[in-house]
């Protein structure tokens, strides 16, 4: 009789700026932030190929973007996947802010650090 797959579990990584999913121990992918002040911009998301075509990006970003709003925070989606799960997703447009050239050039500023 075979096992059911273990449940994915999301985890924040704050010193290296992501949340990471993993599956029975092993990261399967992760979505990476910057904070800008009351601001989580999300600017990429990967799942790592043997882990794609399960969901999981749905579950780690729907996962990270509740601990945003449980901090206090808002969410900037400069990541297109994190903007496309938001389409979807209404429920977290009271915290969410549009992507403006400001974000993008502090983005590219904070990331050369």
């Amino acid at each position: 009789m075979s096992q059911p797959a273990p449940a994915p579990s999301v985890q924040r990584v704050d010193a290296r700026h992501r949340y990471e999913i993993h599956v029975d121990g092993v990261r399967a992918g992760l979505t990476a932030y910057r904070d800008r002040g009351e601001q989580r911009v999300f600017f990429h998301t990967e799942i790592d190929d043997a882990f794609a075509g399960q969901g999981l990006a749905s579950v780690l970003v729907e996962q990270a973007l509740s601990d945003v709003r449980a901090s206090g925070k808002r969410i900037v989606p400069v990541c297109p996947y994190v903007a496309k799960f938001l389409t979807k997703h209404t429920e977290f447009a009271d915290i969410t802010d549009p992507v403006t050239p400001e974000v993008l050039e502090w983005l590219e500023a904070a990331r050369s650090h």
